[in-house]
């Protein structure tokens, strides 16, 4: 059943007490993932960890915009926010643009 679903075996790997994941090298060779491929990872139920390779052709921008909304879901899961007024808010996300 699970090759149906997956299309093909998958692979076993470890993860090193640094929580470092080594993706094997035919996986490597086939989604062509380099020294310094650029990932986003979510998690799916309790028990399933997607890894979606991006495009390489990423700025350095995107990825801190990515980084700016980790932190924000993660202030918001830790109920870790404040109440703006519309001015506020609009006056902070014009800082976003420069």
């Amino acid at each position: 059943m699970l090759k149906e679903t997956l299309g093909e075996i998958p692979e076993i790997t470890k993860m090193s007490s640094k929580g470092q994941i080594v993706i094997p090298k035919d996986i490597r060779e086939k989604m062509k993932v380099k020294t310094g491929s650029v990932f986003a990872m979510t998690t799916y139920d309790s028990d399933m960890i997607v890894l979606k390779k991006l495009d390489s052709d990423m700025k350095p921008e995107d990825l801190r915009t990515l980084e700016l909304l980790e932190e924000a879901w993660e202030d918001i899961e830790k109920c870790r926010y404040k109440s703006a007024t519309p001015e506020e808010f609009f006056k902070e996300m014009d800082k976003w643009k420069k």
